[in-house]
């Protein structure tokens, strides 16, 4: 998607330690025309699979599944990443691996909301080491319901996350895959063809 990626080269900051830092437009401070752009594109890329829910985990990926959600006419379910008083009953469960705050987290889904019947596609805002979608995934498969496919707004091709997902036969959109980037130059390229 070129409108991502010129405003990923024009405002992402690259860190120490592949961090590639987006904060003024996608997960601190968001861009909600940009968001609607890529809430067309995922219903464009999925527009051929029946889609009744979309999940995602909290936290930065709730905006853009919320606008992703307008375009596809269906609710947002987010996993939370801890148990709290107002989720009441049975829930699905799974650990998960964060890249981004080198930390392990439950993420928890009442069964309340996701089930048999359900067509699930997942939305996230970075996929690096995959970890957060293969525990959505689980949440998906442990409720019984069917994964439709997964939508990332920014995949880092060059860790190993995007391939161990498609490996797993999940089916996978990435708006702009970064192959490489360098902290010295502020260089960030991009895959062809995405």
């Amino acid at each position: 998607m070129k409108l991502l990626e010129d405003r990923i080269r024009k405002d992402g900051v690259i860190r120490e330690g592949n961090v590639l830092k987006v904060d003024s437009f996608l997960n601190h401070q968001m861009d909600i025309e940009l968001f609607r752009e890529i809430g067309k594109e995922f219903k464009r890329r999925f527009a051929d699979v029946e889609i009744n829910k979309i999940l995602t985990i909290e936290a930065s990926g709730i905006g853009i599944a919320c606008v992703a959600a307008e375009y596809f006419g269906v609710p947002v379910v987010f996993a939370k990443k801890n148990k709290t008083k107002n989720i009441a009953g049975d829930v699905y469960t799974t650990r998960v691996e964060s890249f981004t705050h080198g930390r392990v987290f439950d993420i928890i889904v009442s069964k309340q909301f996701l089930g048999k019947g359900d067509k699930v596609l997942l939305i996230d805002d970075f996929l690096a080491n995959g970890k957060a979608l293969e525990g959505l995934a689980e949440l998906v498969h442990e409720a019984g319901a069917e994964l439709a496919g997964a939508g990332i707004v920014i995949e880092k091709g060059f860790q190993r996350g995007g391939d161990a997902i498609r490996a797993k036969g999940i089916r996978l959109e990435s708006l702009a895959i970064v192959e490489s980037m360098d902290e010295k130059t502020g260089t960030i390229v991009f895959r062809e063809n995405n």
